[in-house]
Order: C-alpha cells, then sequence, then structure tokens
C-alpha cells in the first residue's frame, strides 16, 4: 500500500517522471486505502471508474508539463465539483454543480485526480468538526478529541495518509484549527488570492479557500496552481506587492503575544510547548524574537462571533433557512439566526471599530516581520463539546478568529506533542496580506517536515503576473544567506545560478550600521576574476523597496554575467575596498564563508 510519504507531491512527481509508477497504480493504492480508512471522512466518494477518468484525461501527458500531474486530493463539501452533490454538511440543501469551482478547476488541470467530497461542520459554522447529521470522522492522534472544524474530513483524509493533500475553507479558523489538531500544516491564503466562486458562503466576505498537507512545500505547490484573478468573483484580488514590505534588517524579527495576553485555559503542556516553539525560533533559527501588544488582534477576534457578522452568515442562508428551518443542525441553527438580532447600526458601527482595530494591530508590522501566535490554547475533548459546545468552539478560536477580519495571512504547523492529551501541539505563523510566500519560508524552516523534499518555494509565483525585473547577488542575499528574506518576502524568485564575467574584484566588507558581513563587487580593467552569483527576479513594484533597503557601501548597478548578458547587481563603491580584504581567488562568498 502507498505511503503518506510517498504521496509528499515532489514525492510523487519525481517517481512519475522516472517512470518508476503510473498515475493508475498509485490511485489504485488510494482508492484501496480510502476502502479500508474511516468512512466518515467523506459525505461522497466517487466511484473509481469516476476517478479513473480523471486519470484518464493525463493520458499522452509528459509527466514534467504539469505541477501536479496524478496528485490524489480531497475536497471539503462546501467546495463544488462537477457532476458531484455538494452539501454542505446538510442532505436537504444538496444540489449538483455543473462546473467545479474555480479552485478546483485549476488543480483538476494542473493534473491532481479529485476521490471525493470531505465531512465539515454544516454550513462551515463550527471550529469542532461535530456540528452535523453526518458522523464525524475521528480524530487521527486520540478519538476522545474532536477532529477540528469546519473542515474535519479534509484534515483528517490528509492525516491518515489518504491524499496528498486537501481543499479546506477558513473564515474563522476552519483552515487551522483541524491542522493543530492532526500535526498538519495548515495554508490560511491572503483573501481574494484564490477564487471562491463556487464555493458555498460562510461570510462571503472573508472567506477563503485552505489547503492541509503534511509538509509546507506541498502546500505552497497547490496554492500556486489555484491562485489567480478571477475576474469573476468579486472577492478577487490580483496579487500586490505587500504594502509593508520585508524591513532591512539583518535578522528576521518575530513577533509573539506578550506572556500576560496568552491564554491556554489551564493547559500547562500547551503553555509549555509555546515556549520551546518560541525558543527554537530563537535559538536554532536565528530570529530575534519581540514581544508585541496583542490586544487589538484579541479584540478583533471577538468581533466576529459576537459582532454583527454573524448576520452575514444569516444572509448566506436565509432563504433556505427559512424554508427548512428543521433542517439545520440545532448549535448552527441558533447561532446563525442569532444574525436577526444585529441592525445596519450595529454593522456600522462594529466596522468603525474593526477599522480602529486594523489600524493598531498594523502598527505591529513596523516591528516585526511576521507574528507566531499558538494556533489553539488547547485540544478539546468530545465531552466537552457536548456539555458546552458553544464555549468550546469560542476556546478553539481564540487565536485564529482575528485573521480574515485584520486581512492576514498564515500558515499553521506542527509544534511538538502535548504527552498527558495524546494530541498534537501547533504555532501558526502569520502576516499582511499577500506576504504569502515569506511566510511559508518561514514556515518551512520551522517546520521542514518528515522528508527533505528538495521542493524550492521561490519558483512560485501564486497568481502574480506582474512585470519583474532581475538582480544579480553575490553575498548576503544569496539563498540560505541572512538577507536572502529580503528577496523571498517580496515575491522574489529565483532564475538561475551561475558567476560573472572574469572582470571583477571581490572584497570582504565588515558588519556595520545593522547589516551582516557583506561582499564588495568592483569591475577593474585587468587581474578580475569570475565570481559566483545568483540571479533572482523580482516584481517590479517591489524593486524600489529593495533597492532602498540596500546599505551603503552597496548599490544597484549592471553586472556582466559568464554569459555575456548584463543585469542590474550588487556592485560596491570604490572607497570602500581600500582596507578590505581581497577575496576575488576563492571564488565567491559562500567559499569565503566555509573557509
Amino acid at each position: 500500500m502507498i505511503t503518506a510519504d510517498e504521496l509528499a507531491i515532489p514525492t510523487l512527481l519525481r517517481a512519475y517522471r522516472s517512470g518508476s509508477t503510473t498515475p493508475g497504480d498509485v490511485i489504485d493504492g488510494v482508492l484501496d486505502a480510502c476502502d479500508a480508512g474511516d468512512p466518515r471522512i467523506w459525505i461522497t466518494r466517487l466511484t473509481r471508474d469516476e476517478v479513473m477518468a480523471y486519470v484518464g484525461r493525463l493520458a499522452g501527458r509528459d509527466p514534467a508539463s504539469l505541477s501536479l500531474y496524478g496528485v490524489p486530493f480531497a475536497i471539503k463539501d462546501n467546495i463544488d465539483l462537477a457532476g458531484v452533490p455538494t452539501t454542505a454538511g446538510c442532505p436537504e440543501f444538496a444540489y449538483t454543480p455543473v462546473a467545479s469551482a474555480v479552485a478546483v478547476e485549476r488543480l483538476i488541470a494542473a493534473g491532481a485526480i479529485p476521490i471525493g467530497k470531505t465531512h465539515l461542520d454544516q454550513f462551515a459554522t463550527g471550529l469542532v468538526g461535530v456540528r452535523s447529521p453526518y458522523p464525524a470522522p475521528a480524530n487521527s492522534a486520540n478519538p476522545d478529541y474532536v477532529p477540528g472544524g469546519s473542515s474535519s474530513g479534509s484534515a483528517i483524509a490528509v492525516a491518515t495518509g489518504l491524499v496528498s493533500f486537501a481543499l479546506g475553507t477558513d473564515t474563522a479558523g476552519s483552515g487551522r484549527v483541524p491542522a493543530a489538531l492532526n500535526g498538519l500544516v495548515g495554508l490560511k491564503p491572503t483573501c481574494g488570492l484564490v477564487s471562491t466562486c463556487g464555493v458555498v458562503p460562510a461570510c462571503r466576505s472573508l472567506d477563503c479557500v485552505t489547503v492541509f498537507a503534511r509538509r509546507v512545500s506541498d502546500s505552497a505547490c497547490v496554492l500556486d496552481a489555484m491562485a489567480g484573478f478571477d475576474p469573476g468573483d468579486p472577492f478577487s484580488r490580483p496579487w500586490t506587492t505587500p504594502a509593508l514590505p520585508v524591513p532591512a534588517t539583518p535578522r528576521v524579527r518575530i513577533g509573539v503575544p506578550r506572556a500576560d495576553q496568552l491564554e491556554w485555559f489551564g493547559c500547562t503542556e500547551s503553555e509549555a510547548a509555546f515556549a520551546e516553539a518560541v525558543a527554537r525560533g530563537r535559538e536554532t533559527l536565528g530570529w530575534e524574537i519581540r514581544e508585541i501588544d496583542f490586544s487589538p488582534f484579541l479584540e478583533a477576534a471577538r468581533l466576529l462571533y459576537e459582532g454583527p457578522w454573524v448576520a452575514e452568515r444569516l444572509a448566506a442562508i436565509e432563504t433556505f433557512l427559512h424554508e427548512k428551518p428543521d433542517a439545520v443542525f440545532p448549535v448552527t441553527r441558533r447561532i446563525i439566526e442569532g444574525g436577526r438580532s444585529h441592525t445596519a447600526v450595529a454593522a456600522f458601527r462594529a466596522g468603525y471599530r474593526l477599522r480602529e482595530l486594523r489600524r493598531q494591530a498594523d502598527a505591529a508590522w513596523k516591528s516585526v516581520d511576521a507574528i507566531l501566535s499558538p494556533t489553539i490554547g488547547r485540544p478539546c475533548t468530545l465531552a466537552e463539546v457536548e456539555a458546552d459546545p458553544v464555549g468550546a468552539n469560542s476556546r478553539l478560536g481564540h487565536y485564529t478568529n482575528f485573521m480574515n477580519l485584520l486581512d492576514c495571512a498564515a500558515v499553521a504547523v506542527p509544534a511538538g506533542f502535548l504527552i498527558k492529551q495524546g494530541m498534537p501541539s501547533g504555532v501558526t505563523l502569520f502576516g499582511p496580506a499577500f506576504r504569502d510566500r515569506f511566510l511559508l519560508e518561514l514556515a518551512e524552516r520551522f517546520f521542514p517536515g518528515p522528508v527533505d523534499d528538495g521542493y524550492d518555494l521561490s519558483g512560485c509565483l501564486f497568481g502574480s503576473t506582474e512585470p519583474r525585473i532581475e538582480v544579480a547577488v553575490c553575498g548576503a542575499h544569496l539563498s540560505g544567506q541572512p538577507l536572502n528574506h529580503q528577496l523571498t518576502g517580496r515575491m522574489g524568485r529565483l532564475e538561475e545560478k551561475g558567476n560573472t564575467a572574469p572582470i571583477y574584484r571581490m572584497f570582504a566588507l565588515p558588519a556595520t550600521g545593522g547589516f551582516p558581513p557583506r561582499p564588495g563587487l568592483v569591475r577593474v580593467d585587468e587581474g578580475g576574476g569570475a565570481v559566483e552569483t545568483e540571479i533572482w527576479s523580482l516584481p517590479a513594484a517591489a524593486f524600489g523597496s529593495f533597492v532602498e533597503s540596500i546599505g551603503s557601501p552597496l548599490g544597484i548597478g549592471k553586472v556582466l554575467t559568464a554569459s555575456g548578458r548584463e543585469v542590474s547587481g550588487f556592485v560596491c563603491e570604490s572607497w570602500a575596498v581600500r582596507e578590505a580584504v581581497e577575496i576575488t581567488a576563492l571564488g565567491g562568498w559562500r567559499a569565503y564563508l566555509s573557509r
């Protein structure tokens, strides 16, 4: 039987491209595993013939031509798949769409193979995963605990190794809470980056399509395939360079909530796990940890269910609720009908307050590049949810409910294990809208995953079609070096590795002005050599802020490559190298550092 590690996207693609296996063989194994797995994961499974029809579409295609060639995936059952019922967790609401959701269409066009539609909290209203007339799947780590919702089935399908990835949705935390409760990566992109056409709305202005995977790199690969502006979706947004660029600092600055603003709901193990995650970021990854005021984030979180946004959930299904009230799960019905008590005046007042809180929260991005928070305060048992369904759900959303209201992107990753509960623990890295890839880079460093799949995040575009400018780097901005995040955080993409023409001298400049040691590259008429370089490209809109981040005596000029191309690149003012040590003979900055 195929293993979860073998379903890692790069691993699977390498196997297809080498000819060691075929999509038919892999999908046969996946379907056998699904037959033997928990049937409660699925609301609708495609038949073997239906799945193999998708496999048949790959006949004659080069495996290298499609980024998700033969990759099996699951779909939360509030997202349309053509010809398969969409229930949103409510049998009486079900309809059969003619077309798939835009996100699903793009994944299938990239070669992915849908396996079925998964369990969810009804109408995506809940974080527990058990608010449904359909039997709920068991938590993958401990069946005494909730699986997490609302994307319960999608998370369990990935956690139990049935598919490579699964789609969820996220309004209040549905793409992150199940990830934390099942030891997964949960990617919540910038709202509008992935089209929501073909998704049953919960709060339409806040909803987004999410990805569950076992590895950060898998989630990035999926996002790259399905992201992109959709003119048919009024909430879709074209990729833009972040208005708050990654600051020009040699160390990544990570904010954490003040200790007195952290809530663990009595779980000392969760508290210790988060402390260990913070320590790992500081001591192993070299992050500069800064405490921040978390109060505007927490107050915004309370607005989601205590404020008039509940009325937006009512707007999504008001006609159905009026016609078939008894078809709605009791807790879900009580929550959604609460939206009737909110007036238009209350909605405006809450909107004004949210604007104030967003301004306060945005102040954090002036001092930190991203924020690390717990994903949940502690896991909840099934018994706790049965005794207090609303309270338990609220506790699970404590650290997630504000994200979409404040227009943040986020990546939830595993971080330790809670021994007493027998449950995984998780943390979330989040930041402003459109900083998705920078967050994925951070998450990949924090949680590299069970295998080294060699996937390079720098190749991801996430739907961006902006013009790009190439820049040659030769020192602290090289891959893996201290200032590389100034490229990746601005949607930088590694284009090629090589050398300069043999007409340069390189000098080692000492650390100064808050910058790490850097090389100085000077063009000469004679006595020069070739120096290792990488050529990166940046969106044109990000190039100016990147240049502004460069500290004296370096600047951007034209660099001649070994192939004879002239590209923008780092050069050094000649006065700065008069007393510096020449390192040209070593052939590059990495060779100098490893000497």
